[in-house]
């Protein structure tokens, strides 16, 4: 049976609370905060991340590692913290993935190396903590955010790249929480260990581009 509510918790709207991810310390008392105050923990939402664009002659190791900390062990740390938690409610952890890490990222290296480590990670988690805990990876494409001026440009340079997607667009921070929702759900009650691609269709293969048969006249 659920734990009840306390009565000082609102039924609707969203709490934040900071936690310094890299301080594995910080990141138990967090959870042990969570469950304390809900009754239970369902779901983890592995979340924090990203990259500046950053060639890999341009950077020291540690420029570079500190990306890898905050893609991948970040998400392990949490993880790690959560797990009792969502062992005692039977619930799950998602994953945020991306493309970058099933293809070479110039630029993002570090990021890509990161992202293609997390998606492993969550595998191996489904299978140790299954079946208390399902897990599962959202594997984004491009998503169109406050940020999304650093890597692709303007407005017109946004449009440009959006083009590139077989489904026309980037994607809306919306389209990401309607696909965490749903691997969060019963829905997808025997879902666990999967990579779920969210990226509009994937990238069009330049070859077709510029090859010279095959083309329409």
């Amino acid at each position: 049976a659920r734990t009840a509510r306390p009565p000082e918790v609102p039924l609707d709207g969203v709490e934040f609370v900071p936690v310094d991810l890299r301080d594995a310390g910080a990141v138990r008392d967090f959870f042990g905060g969570v469950a304390g105050r809900y009754g239970r923990l369902d779901v983890l939402v592995n979340n924090a991340g990203g990259t500046p664009y950053r060639l890999l002659g341009e950077g020291e190791a540690e420029r570079h590692a500190r990306v890898v900390e905050l893609n991948l062990l970040a998400p392990m740390t949490a993880s790690l913290a959560a797990y009792g938690y969502l062992r005692d409610a039977h619930g799950c952890v998602v994953m945020i993935g991306s493309v970058s890490g099933g293809r070479p990222s110039p630029g993002t290296a570090a990021y890509g190396a990161a992202k293609a480590g997390l998606e492993n990670l969550a595998r191996s988690m489904a299978v140790e903590w299954a079946p208390e805990v399902r897990v599962n990876t959202v594997v984004l494409g491009m998503v169109r955010t406050e940020l999304s001026h650093l890597h692709y440009g303007d407005e017109a340079g946004i449009a440009a790249v959006g083009r590139t997607v077989p489904l026309g667009r980037l994607a809306e921070p919306s389209d990401v929480g309607d696909a965490v929702v749903f691997l969060a759900s019963e829905r997808a009650a025997y879902v666990s260990g999967a990579s779920l691609l969210v990226h509009g269709g994937g990238e069009r293969p330049a070859f077709l581009d510029a090859s010279t048969a095959n083309k329409e006249t």
